[in-house]
């Protein structure tokens, strides 16, 4: 797993339930889970406005910055979480103090 994740691909409001999720396998909210498991009409129907207009940068994300056993089905995301992710991360930004 990479020890740099780049999240600036991906809307600033987002980034912290996807930290939280690779980090912790807290299992996000129902768009990003739907992103997670590859479910594409789930995903856009559940995308609020800024999500939707940038499901290609979500896509590139996934695919160049997410392990590959943390995102692709409904399983591998429920494994991802019940293993509680992954604490590899060090200086966790999402759970610092600000």
């Amino acid at each position: 797993m990479k020890n740099e994740i780049d999240y600036s691909l991906i809307p600033e409001h987002m980034r912290d339930g996807i930290r939280l999720y690779l980090e912790h396998g807290l299992m996000p909210g129902s768009f990003l889970r739907f992103v997670l498991e590859n479910n594409l009409v789930e995903a856009v129907t559940h995308a609020d406005r800024i999500n939707r207009t940038h499901l290609v940068e979500w896509a590139k994300f996934l695919y160049n910055e997410m392990p590959l056993d943390s995102w692709g089905s409904k399983e591998i995301v429920e494994a991802w979480s019940k293993k509680g992710g992954s604490n590899k991360f060090e200086n966790s930004e999402c759970l610092e103090e600000k």
